[in-house]
């Protein structure tokens, strides 16, 4: 098939880049044409308050990618549109993650379907925001008139996407993430970072947004039992938010845990991803809310164990007592999680268990289930 995808890629930064740069790979692999059409402007600063959006790192190689998108220019959607109009594309795969994309994203594939032969597969990460604005409904309502058929990652983002439309949609989990190299030794990871390799690491990974949750982490950090058992906290991520980096900072001076809390939050490159995943023991995710996580897919490829909240679709993906714990979404629950990990044997066959598990969210099964939903012209 010649394929489209419309949405992030390099030289911008960050998991829906990677996403998309890896499932281009995979359906290359399978012997379709692929085209990745990036952005040119992908936010306006107001939405993106980190230090930058683009990496510095090389290009993926074998990668056709147009960076011809932006998102606030509406002469430019029709002029994309009327570009893949001509390609006449076969599928159109579309990731939607927020709705201010709504309008552009709408436009451009209104426009390249008008040649009644390519279709439109959206892969929803979410269809209600974490944070919301404004205009939001209504943005979402433009795009999905535009789409043929919707893949979600978790069941509740299935459960959203109907309550907007009855076009046909379908659940398949988050694949992994297995673009970031291979593990190396604890030993290995904790000198490129300047740790003790003898102590114990949790980590906190990704973008630090409210919703995530890290100031319960570090709350459950100031419990005496974690102390008492010395775990230290690796949180390796960007900030997204001034005021809710100031909260954090504030907890940790007032629990004292500057020696227990080893805070990175520069961009991670996706070249030194290995090193957090490989120093931890343990992938905490305190999410106060929650879709799916692209960070549980990291640490299933590293075959890290995970302690997760009950919010969203996280609970789905790591079950119980096989390949971590699922706490409850507050500070003490979370904590209890983590001791209950560090107790001897308290995961039988931990280790076994999480290969086994990583089986079932491979790519080839995602691809599968989304040429699956695509409709027929």
């Amino acid at each position: 098939m010649k394929i489209a995808i419309l949405g992030t890629a390099h030289p911008l930064r960050g998991g829906l880049a990677a996403f998309n740069e890896r499932l281009a790979y995979q359906l290359q692999e399978q012997g379709h044409d692929v085209t990745l059409y990036s952005f040119s402007l992908q936010y306006p600063s107001f939405l993106f308050p980190g230090k930058t959006q683009f990496t510095d790192e090389p290009a993926p190689a074998g990668l056709k990618i147009l960076t011809v998108v932006n998102s606030v220019n509406p002469l430019n959607w029709l002029s994309v549109g009327v570009a893949m109009n001509k390609e006449k594309y076969d599928l159109v795969i579309v990731k939607y993650w927020l709705p201010f994309m709504g309008p552009a994203f709408g436009t451009i594939l209104r426009r390249a379907k008008k040649n009644k032969h390519t279709r439109v597969v959206c892969i929803v990460d979410n269809i209600i925001p974490h944070e919301k604005r404004p205009g939001d409904p209504q943005f979402t309502k433009y795009f999905i008139k535009a789409v043929d058929a919707f893949v979600t990652m978790s069941k509740d983002v299935l459960k959203d996407v109907k309550t907007f439309t009855d076009k046909p949609s379908y659940f398949t989990p988050h694949p992994v993430y297995d673009s970031y190299h291979e593990a190396v030794s604890k030993l290995v990871a904790c000198e490129k970072l300047k740790l003790d390799s003898n102590k114990k690491y949790i980590l906190f990974f990704g973008f630090i947004r409210e919703y995530k949750g890290l100031d319960w982490l570090l709350e459950a950090m100031a419990d005496e039992r974690l102390r008492a058992a010395g775990i230290e906290l690796i949180a390796a991520g960007e900030y997204y938010n001034k005021d809710v980096e100031a909260k954090n900072n504030s907890i940790v001076e007032q629990h004292q845990l500057q020696s227990r809390v080893h805070l990175k939050t520069d961009f991670i490159p996706n070249s030194e991803v290995r090193y957090y995943f490989s120093a931890a023991d343990l992938v905490v995710q305190p999410y106060k809310h929650a879709t799916q996580s692209g960070i549980t897919q990291i640490a299933f490829h590293f075959e890290k164990p995970m302690v997760v909240t009950n919010v969203g679709g996280l609970a789905e993906v790591v079950p119980d007592g096989k390949v971590g714990f699922v706490a409850e979404p507050n500070p003490i629950s979370i904590a209890d999680a983590i001791l209950k990990f560090y107790e001897p044997n308290s995961i039988p066959g931990l280790h076994e268990n999480i290969q086994e598990e990583k089986k079932k969210y491979t790519w080839e099964t995602f691809t599968k289930v989304m040429m699956d939903a695509t409709p027929n012209p």
